[in-house]
């Protein structure tokens, strides 16, 4: 008869070999080019993966929540798309968990005030401060926290996040401690604390 231990350490590798072997997965697919469909994420593609040869140096992610509806991530994500570098980002989540892919990877759109927070409130700001900007900051923005602004993101968008932020963070060779909340490094609404909750997720799943 098997020893509890030998049981355990066996229960325990059937949880990690398949985890290793997805993480592989999600990381080959993370280099690959068109609209490739990525499991346990809805995504759709209004702006194609090119090269990631091509793509821009992105060297952060950086969590946005918008003040719009639920419903509302497909109209922000189909207006950026036809104008890329309005004020807005690259990646929109829907409540449903939905992803919308609006942006093209080589083109920059306008979202962040400029890493204008230096009271290191959230995070230690020296690293941070006038250098986590949009030209090297890939930005995701999570739809429906209206009419509270303080209401978090939904169930299926934390999961669908759980499931991007590694396939981000492996396309482009970001570590986790290079995603931060709009909130850590841009003064921002003081009624809530914009992307935090997410951002935070981000770096405990990445350690």
């Amino acid at each position: 008869m098997m020893s509890r231990l030998l049981v355990a350490v066996l229960a325990a590798l059937c949880l990690i070999v398949p985890a290793i072997a997805e993480d592989a997965e999600l990381a080959k697919l993370a280099r690959a080019s068109g609209t490739p469909d990525i499991p346990g994420l809805k995504i759709v593609w209004l702006a194609p993966w090119g090269d990631v040869r091509d793509a821009n140096p992105w060297r952060n992610i950086i969590v946005h929540q918008t003040e719009g509806p639920a419903g509302s991530a497909r109209g922000g994500a189909q207006a950026q798309a036809k104008a890329p570098t309005r004020r807005g980002v690259t990646v929109w989540v829907e409540t449903d968990g939905t992803v919308y892919w609006a942006v093209a990877e080589n083109l920059v759109p306008t979202h962040g005030d400029g890493a204008n927070r230096n009271d290191n409130k959230y995070i230690d700001n020296s690293s941070t401060y006038r250098q986590v900007v949009r030209d090297n900051s890939i930005g995701v923005e999570f739809a429906g926290n209206y009419p509270d602004v303080t209401a978090g993101p939904t169930e299926a968008q934390v999961a669908a996040w759980k499931i991007l932020v590694k396939l981000l963070r492996a396309r482009y060779g970001i570590p986790p401690d290079r995603v931060y909340a709009h909130n850590w490094i841009d003064y921002k609404d003081a009624r809530y604390c914009e992307g935090c909750w997410l951002a935070t997720l981000a770096r405990v799943w990445g350690e």
